[in-house]
C-alpha cells in the first residue's frame, strides 16, 4: 500500500485483499487494489530448516481453559448448543526473531496450506499457514469446504476417526448446506476425505455450487462466516458463548483473509479466494501470540481437549 491509512470493506464489492476478524459484526480491513502493488519473486529455500521438537507445555492457562470447556459441555448437555469451539491464546517469547526465515519454514513445512505474512502499522504483524478455504468464487461458481476433526499424523498406523470427529464434521457440512440453500443452486457435496496439514490430519468435505443471480458475495460470506468449525451450532448461541467466556479477544484468529474481486493476471476476470485464519500467530516485539482451539460436543472430555490444543500449538511453535 502507498499509505498507512486503515481502509475497510463496506460490502465486499471492492477489489483488493481483506483481513477480517472472527466477530462478523466488526469491520474487515481492506488493502484496496488501486492503492496496492502486486509483484512476484522466487524464494530461495536454501536455509536451515531444522524443526525444534522439544516443547514445554504452558500450564498457566490450563485450569482456566478446562473450566471453560466443562462449562461448554454442561451447556451442550442442557440443550443450549450442539457444538462450540473453545480456544485460547498462548504466549511464546522470542529470541532473534527472523521474519523471512520463519516465513520460509512455514512455506516449506505446510505445502498444502495457504501461507501468509500480513502487516499494517496500525494493526500489527500476523502470519500463518491455514489448510481451510472459506470460499473461492469465479463468476457465479463458488467452492467452499467443511473442515473439522484433528489428530496427529502417524505414518505407521491406519487412520481411524472416532464418532466424535465424524459427527463434528457432519455438523459443519449440514450447516453449510442449510446456509446456502436460499442463495445458491446446483450444490454438490463431495465425499469426506482425510487431509494432512503439517503433522496434523483433518476431515474435509468439499462443497461447490452456483450463486443465484440475485445474491451477492456479501450474502455468501455472511452465510458461511463464522462456520461451525471455528464457532459452533447454533451459530449465534455459540458465538455469544465464546465472546462471553473466552478470556481473551480472538481478533483476527478464526477470521478470514484473501483476495476479493481481484485477478492480477487478468484484470477483467474477477476472482475471490478467502481462507479461514487458522494456525496463525501475531508477533509483537519479542512475543508471539499463538492461538489454538478445538470443537466441543457432548462427548468431549475436558483434559483431552486441553491436550489437543497443546498438540496444535506445535504447528506454530516448530517454526519459531
Amino acid at each position: 500500500m502507498n499509505d498507512d491509512a486503515l481502509h475497510y470493506s463496506k460490502n465486499y464489492s471492492e477489489s483488493g485483499f481483506v483481513f477480517a476478524p472472527f466477530n462478523s459484526e466488526e469491520k474487515a480491513i481492506l488493502f484496496p487494489d488501486e492503492k496496492a502493488e502486486f509483484f512476484q519473486e522466487k524464494i530461495d529455500f536454501k536455509f536451515n530448516n531444522s524443526l525444534n521438537e522439544i516443547f514445554i507445555s504452558d500450564n498457566s492457562s490450563k485450569e482456566n481453559h478446562i473450566k471453560i470447556i466443562e462449562k461448554a459441555i454442561d451447556s451442550i448437555k442442557m440443550g443450549a448448543m450442539q457444538k462450540v469451539v473453545i480456544s485460547r491464546e498462548e504466549l511464546v517469547f522470542l529470541e532473534n526473531f527472523d521474519l523471512v526465515a520463519v516465513y520460509k519454514k512455514l512455506l516449506s513445512t505446510y505445502k498444502n496450506a495457504f501461507v501468509y505474512v500480513w502487516y499494517h502499522p496500525k494493526v500489527g504483524l500476523w502470519l500463518g499457514a491455514t489448510p481451510e478455504t472459506l470460499l473461492e468464487v469465479e463468476e457465479e461458481v463458488f467452492k467452499t469446504m467443511s473442515l473439522a476433526g484433528t489428530q496427529v499424523a502417524n505414518s505407521n498406523e491406519n487412520i481411524v476417526w472416532k464418532s466424535k470427529e465424524l459427527e463434528e464434521q457432519q455438523l459443519v457440512t449440514d450447516f453449510i448446506e442449510h446456509q446456502l440453500e436460499n442463495i445458491a443452486n446446483s450444490l454438490q457435496i463431495n465425499k469426506t476425505e482425510t487431509i494432512k496439514a503439517g503433522t496434523l490430519l483433518h476431515l474435509r468435505t468439499k462443497v461447490s455450487g452456483n450463486l443465484n443471480k440475485n445474491s451477492s458475495l456479501k450474502e455468501l460470506i455472511s452465510a458461511l462466516h463464522p462456520t461451525p468449525a471455528v464457532c459452533g451450532l447454533p451459530r449465534n448461541t455459540a458465538k455469544e458463548f465464546i465472546l462471553e467466556n473466552e478470556n481473551y479477544k480472538r481478533s483476527f484468529y478464526t477470521g478470514f483473509l484473501g483476495e476479493i474481486n481481484f485477478n492480477p493476471s487478468q484484470k477483467d476476470k474477477k476472482e475471490t479466494h478467502l481462507f479461514v485464519n487458522l494456525r496463525c500467530m501475531k508477533i509483537d516485539k519479542n512475543t508471539a501470540s499463538i492461538y489454538i482451539g478445538g470443537g466441543i460436543t457432548k462427548d468431549s472430555i475436558a483434559n483431552k481437549e486441553w491436550e489437543e490444543t497443546f498438540s496444535k500449538s506445535k504447528t506454530m511453535k516448530r517454526v519459531l
